[in-house]
């Protein structure tokens, strides 16, 4: 199965840069289920500055839509979520609905600057 979503944590010290550590998801329950309670996020390291959320292209074109398929980035505190329209798109609604049912560990919602 190939990954579809890959993470990587960056510490900064003055001008420069180490990658931390990279994690690697195969579909967006996979993320999500990192980001929960419980799930791993709550071990990322303090000096994590930045942490690059990059979603691969669809194995096949979008024809009908191809705006669906345009890069964009998506900046929610110090977390950049960088992939397909429709796919960012998808995935902040799927953070704002599991934020609000309490399905996010408390050291991700600090990192994406949400307090509840």
């Amino acid at each position: 199965m190939q990954p579809v979503i890959t993470v990587e944590f960056t510490a900064k010290a003055g001008d420069q840069e180490f990658k931390e550590e990279s994690v690697t998801f195969h579909n967006p329950e996979e993320l999500f289920a990192f980001v929960a309670p419980g799930g791993g996020c709550d071990a990322i390291s303090n000096e994590v500055n930045e942490i690059q959320m990059v979603f691969l292209q669809p194995e096949h074109a979008n024809t009908q839509n191809p705006v669906a398929d345009k890069r964009v980035t998506l900046e929610l505190g110090m977390v950049f979520l960088t992939g397909p329209l429709a796919e960012i798109v998808q995935t902040a609604e799927q953070l704002i609905d599991k934020a609000g049912r309490g399905e996010l560990t408390d050291s991700f919602l600090k990192v994406i600057n949400v307090s509840l």
